[in-house]
């Protein structure tokens, strides 16, 4: 699955009505009743990003091409699923293979949708769901230090790695989240993380599913999740998964419109999407051509050759330099011509690091 947003709540929060609004289309099962969701359904989902609106307004392109995310949407998890209840090992797996988790959590009353716990409490949920992820981590910590405890024997220095996974161990057995353990700065924890992958290691969006009256003002269950999510310093966007799939169909326009006459600004899966590239460590630099104006995606602090990798190896293998202009100074001069002329195109060479917003033409030869 590679750069992924795992979707992960409890059956039954919203978390498919959500992934269907995410990947405008009705392609996750949404139904009152769990586990309606089984395989994991994916979806490659566009980044909003007014920046390219801007540049195509100087370019006039015959396209725009945005950055895209992938969203995994994973079946809903029950108490017991590290143990391989609600085939919760399979869910486990799916989450795994994920670099940052979305946990949908219900924040609003309704009658009408059954929840699987019988009441609306969204601390509770939140526990159950990263409980669970927390007993899984543990697992595989205990399984690890079996292993360095054979390894001891006949080496020694493997003490420290044993007595870092035992702390971890205990830290987690305690509730908290993996990567709130206090040496979660250090290359050995980092390094037992990645190896192992765990869980509670990733980072986490709460998506608080409120109804339509909780987009305004925060209600109690938002405002008791943001507590919770202080802990772990995490972020809570909040949304109304009903209305995002109502927008769904929606041109950009009446789409705007609607959102206004709620009093709200921004789609709340707009943020999500954005968020998301963030955690994720993504950032974007343009081409800006009569053909496209075009996002590429690459990872913070990339090296030019390789963000021209993006776009074709021989890129890589033959650059010569990069002709950078900084999006600001593009539109403030009218393009690249009036750039230009300004001084403020800039050739580097195999050692510039990419900024986001870069607007870029490469020079190879192979």
């Amino acid at each position: 699955m590679g750069l992924a947003i795992g979707l992960v709540g409890l059956p039954n929060v919203g978390k498919s009505t959500t992934f269907n609004a995410l990947t405008k289309a009705q392609n996750a099962e949404a139904a009152n009743y769990p586990f309606c969701t089984i395989e994991p359904n994916k979806a490659v989902v566009p980044v909003p990003d007014p920046r390219l609106e801007e540049l195509a307004k100087i370019v006039n392109p015959e396209r725009i091409q945005y950055s895209t995310i992938d969203f995994v949407d994973i079946a809903g998890l029950v108490k017991g699923a590290s143990q391989g209840e609600g085939l919760g090992n399979k869910f486990l797996a799916n989450i795994r293979e994920t670099e940052v988790i979305l946990q949908v959590v219900r924040c609003f009353e309704d009658e009408n949708i059954v929840h699987n716990e019988g009441s609306i409490d969204p601390i509770r949920d939140v526990e159950i769901i990263e409980g669970e992820l927390i007993l899984a981590d543990i697992e595989v910590l205990q399984n690890r230090m079996e292993r360095l405890k054979k390894q001891l024997k006949a080496d020694k220095k493997a003490q420290p790695k044993y007595d870092l996974a035992e702390e971890l161990s205990e830290w987690l057995a305690e509730g908290n989240l993996a990567r709130t353990f206090p040496k979660a700065d250090t290359d050995d924890y980092k390094e037992l993380a990645k190896e192992l992958r765990l869980l509670t290691d990733k980072e986490i969006i709460y998506a608080a599913n409120v109804d339509e009256d909780g987009l305004l003002e925060d209600n109690e269950y938002v405002n008791a999740l943001k507590e919770h999510a202080k802990k772990s310093n995490s972020e809570v966007i909040k949304l109304c998964a009903k209305i995002e799939e109502e927008l769904v169909g929606l041109e950009e326009e009446e789409a705007k419109e609607f959102l206004e006459s709620l009093g709200v600004e921004e789609s709340g899966l707009e943020q999500i999407i954005r968020k998301g590239f963030e955690k994720l460590g993504l950032m974007s630099y343009f081409t800006a051509g009569v053909k496209e104006v075009r996002s590429w995606t690459i990872k913070q602090n990339t090296p030019a050759p390789k963000a021209a990798a993006v776009i074709h190896n021989d890129f890589e293998k033959g650059f010569i330099r990069a002709e950078v202009i900084s999006y600001e100074d593009f539109i403030k001069y009218g393009g690249e011509a009036g750039a230009k002329e300004a001084g403020k195109m800039r050739l580097e060479g195999k050692d510039y690091i990419v900024q986001d917003g870069d607007v870029m033409h490469f020079r190879f030869n192979v």
